[in-house]
């Protein structure tokens, strides 16, 4: 397993990252320190950030064209907003060698997949990627070797996945510290929906329900609830607006369990409060117990 690992790791050459923010910056240092010998080529349009790029090394090269720096690559990781995609895999589909891999690390998979099927030609291999990683921080002056260490990885598959792409990229994504797994697209916007995005709204729900002066009384409690409420806001409108269908079910659900607990406190029933608190208890005592046994969590 570690030598055929180590032989479809070797034919990667050059890694280009599109996109030099926190994310797409994380990826170009992790491959500096996890792959001795393979460039890393990084593309933005902002001379800014090319500048702060060069200055933090986070790639063997960063440059202001695209097809330039996708022409030689063996993989390419899109890490830009999501609704730039189909733009981008339009943009970089004359330019691609025939057997590139071509990924992405949006949180949305199902219209990614969908863009490239339509805009990347047939001679490249598409496979969505979704390490679970991050912070509210944006900005690759943020960027980190380290950010995918014990992270989660999903990657995305149908029935017309090249399986040699879908095993490069579970080694790469392994040799970047992740924990590797496949789903269909469809499988994942819904899981994410519900675990990732709906927890964004409620943070941003909650943080618009209080007077601003009123918020400075908040305590650790407040702040930690709210702490995603911080993240970039054009990379969650696309987010939410690529997953819009999954969203609103959540959505549903989550005000009819708020509705739960109205009807319970309006109506004064201690018992039926007292079991709705501890179904919450016991559900996240027992998801705690499943990450700290698959170490995820340091007790």
């Amino acid at each position: 397993m570690y030598f055929r690992k180590v032989l479809l790791l070797k034919k990667l050459r050059q890694i280009t990252v599109v996109g030099m923010g926190l994310l797409g910056g994380s990826v170009g240092r992790a491959v500096l320190r996890c792959f001795s010998g393979v460039k890393v080529v990084g593309y933005t349009h902002r001379a800014s950030t090319r500048r702060k790029a060069r200055e933090l090394g986070v790639a063997t090269e960063v440059v202001g064209n695209l097809g330039q720096s996708v022409s030689e690559a063996d993989m390419v990781v899109l890490a830009t907003p999501i609704c730039t995609f189909e733009a981008y895999f339009a943009e970089i589909a004359g330019s691609l060698r025939s057997g590139c891999i071509v990924t992405d690390i949006g949180s949305t998979k199902v219209l990614p997949g969908r863009w490239a099927a339509k805009k990347l030609p047939s001679r490249v291999h598409y496979v969505g990627s979704h390490p679970i990683a991050g912070s509210e921080q944006r900005g690759v002056e943020f960027a980190r070797d380290d950010l995918f260490e014990d992270a989660m990885c999903v990657l995305t598959t149908t029935e017309k996945t090249n399986r040699f792409a879908v095993r490069t990229l579970r080694s790469f994504w392994c040799e970047l510290g992740c924990i590797v797994t496949t789903m269909k697209p469809a499988e994942h916007d819904r899981i994410f929906a519900n675990v990732s995005h709906l927890p964004h709204i409620t943070a941003a729900a909650l943080i618009n329900a209080n007077k601003s002066d009123e918020m400075k009384m908040a305590g650790k409690g407040f702040l930690d609830t709210s702490r995603i409420a911080s993240g970039p806001v054009n990379i969650w409108a696309d987010i939410l607006l690529t997953n819009s269908g999954n969203v609103i079910k959540g959505i549903d659900r989550l005000t009819g369990e708020l509705s739960k607990l109205r009807t319970a406190v309006e109506s004064r029933d201690r018992m039926r409060i007292e079991s709705l608190l501890k179904n919450a208890r016991d559900k996240r005592g027992e998801l705690m117990k499943y990450k700290m046994k698959r170490k995820e969590l340091i007790p």
